[in-house]
């Protein structure tokens, strides 16, 4: 390995390297298997004479914590000064090495891993930090239709190394410099970093504000450079070409290295040579803004005359097609039981728009006194609850979707756990004792939990998700997406047949059991649009046709 890139090593580790060093590594790293290794060994023996460090200074502490031998050798200060020394001679080195480890972690996510967003802990001096890979976002997508065998992707996901390919329809992607591109299909990219792509085929418009000057579009042989600028590429099986917008624009590479571009000049970068240079009709931002408030509009219209025929289902118990509400603090049920089992918002619920966009309704209970209080008397023979959930974070233990106040016998509990697992459950037995748990009052229940579905990669993404809590056929089983996650018995333990509600609230619980103004905070961090409760144990085609009926645009 050249020495030179050993000593980039050395420099990263201890913190003296310069940002053009680091470019320099980091580029090395990326490239040569031999880099990766031997960066990788210095990451461990640093991370060996930390842990050497800590015990050599944790073993004199704890010896001079009241030994007789801790006594006798204070009578050795030269030799005990010696070792001391030794000591903290060790741990500053360790430290300083430590150190330099978590500057070069803080820097960058060093080894990638192929095209999925990686997602991992960087460890800070407090806490554990939460990590995710990608250059750029999908801002909006209308119409597309993602190239089979390939990834796909939903409007708001991160973006990673590697190909997006499409087959038909427009996406507006926005890149972490600050650079945009509507980008038109049939096309494939190859996204690799936050300031460059390559263009494989396709065409797009690069909007490159004076923040992402610099910004690289890869096309045939040649490197397009911003300046300042808006431009157009059209890259084909054999030609690629290049119109400057606005602006001017550098090539690097290739026969045309080093020329210059600007507003209104073009130019072939492969084939084509003599033919007409213009790029015609590729879309603008406000065009695709446009295309995607009428989809939205049309998919909202369709969805809303579903609702309609949905409320008339007999096994409904409540039904709040929020989505689709137009007064400020009633939420309303829209079943036969009618303004019985209304909601009212307490709080600071928020009014945002819903999973169709601006024409939608969602309600957001970012806030721990934010909540929906309803109350839903009757006794049921099976639970079955569903409902469109933009999930933002979990940053309490318990998230709460459907909650009812006491939890007592026959009640049930509809939760996400900070780890992305679903919860459900309902109270066998709520007499103090009568529970498994350590707790001298604990009471009867079991929670049934589906795997993680949710990390912080698909914050702000709408999820469809269900519960079916079936007595008769003793199954709980959960859905995400209209796709069956978990299924598990319910046992003779925690068999309960008569279900009931009462006083309940959606994205929060605010009354639970408790003989002061103090209370558990499980808000949910996000939005709610729909929320169905029927007194049945619907099937899986029934909970697939929810989520085919309700799903918005890219879904």
């Amino acid at each position: 390995m050249d020495r030179r890139i050993a000593d980039l090593i050395f420099r990263a580790i201890d913190q003296t390297i310069s940002a053009e060093g680091f470019e320099r590594l980091q580029q090395a790293i990326e490239e040569s298997d031999e880099v990766r290794t031997a960066y990788l060994r210095a990451v461990n023996l640093t991370e060996s004479l930390g842990e050497i460090a800590c015990e050599e200074l944790t073993e004199p502490t704890a010896r001079a914590a009241g030994s007789s031998e801790t006594a006798n050798r204070t009578k050795e200060p030269a030799a005990n000064a010696v070792g001391s020394l030794a000591f903290l001679a060790i741990a500053a080195t360790a430290l300083i090495v430590v150190g330099g480890i978590a500057f070069w972690f803080g820097q960058r996510n060093v080894l990638p891993r192929g095209n999925e967003v990686v997602i991992g802990e960087q460890q800070t001096e407090d806490t554990a930090e939460a990590l995710v890979a990608g250059h750029a976002t999908l801002r909006r997508g209308v119409d597309i239709q993602w190239a089979e065998g390939g990834a796909s992707y939903r409007e708001g996901d991160l973006l990673p190394d590697g190909l997006l390919a499409f087959d038909a329809g427009v996406a507006e992607i926005d890149f972490f410099c600050g650079a945009t591109l509507i980008v038109e299909g049939p096309a494939a990219l190859d996204v690799e970093s936050d300031w460059s792509v390559r263009v494989v085929n396709g065409r797009l418009r690069a909007s490159v504000p004076p923040a992402a000057r610099g910004f690289i579009v890869k096309a045939a042989d040649s490197e397009i450079m911003d300046l300042g600028t808006e431009f157009a590429v059209e890259v084909g099986a054999d030609s690629a070409r290049v119109e400057v917008l606005d602006g001017e624009v550098k090539l690097l590479g290739g026969e045309h290295d080093g020329n210059h571009l600007v507003t209104g000049q073009k130019r072939w970068l492969k084939g084509a040579d003599g033919a007409p240079t213009t790029i015609e009709g590729i879309s603008t931002v406000s065009e695709v803004e446009s295309r995607q408030k009428e989809a939205e509009a049309q998919r909202f219209a369709e969805w809303s005359e579903y609702s309609e025929q949905l409320q008339a289902d007999k096994r409904l118990i409540a039904y709040y097609p929020i989505a689709r509400a137009q007064t400020e603090r009633i939420v309303g049920n829209a079943t036969s039981a009618g303004s019985a089992f209304d909601g009212l918002q307490v709080g600071p619920v928020n009014r945002t728009h819903g999973r169709f966009g601006m024409g939608s309704a969602g309600l957001e209970f970012d806030r721990p006194g934010a909540r929906v209080r309803t109350r839903i008397d009757g006794e049921f023979q099976a639970f079955t609850f569903a409902g469109w959930v933009r999930i933002d974070s979990l940053e309490h233990k318990y998230n709460a979707l459907f909650m009812v106040d006491g939890y007592e016998n026959g009640e049930p509990h509809w939760q996400i756990q900070d780890d992305g697992r679903l919860m459900f459950s309902v109270m066998v037995d709520d007499t103090p004792g009568s529970g498994r748990g350590p707790a001298p009052d604990a009471r009867l229940h079991h929670i049934y939990y589906t795997e993680p579905f949710w990390d912080i990669s698909k914050s702000g993404q709408w999820f469809h998700l269900a519960a079916v809590y079936d007595p008769k056929n003793r199954r709980v089983a959960q859905f995400i997406n209209g796709e069956q996650v978990s299924d598990e018995p319910i046992i003779d333990d925690f068999y309960v047949d008569t279900l009931r509600i009462g006083p309940a609230e959606i994205g929060n619980w605010g009354q639970p059991l408790r003989p002061s103004p103090w209370f558990s905070v499980r808000n949910l961090n996000g939005t709610i649009d729909e929320l169905a409760i029927f007194n049945a144990a619907l099937s899986l085609e029934e909970i697939h046709d929810l989520y085919e009926q309700g799903k918005p645009l890219g879904y």
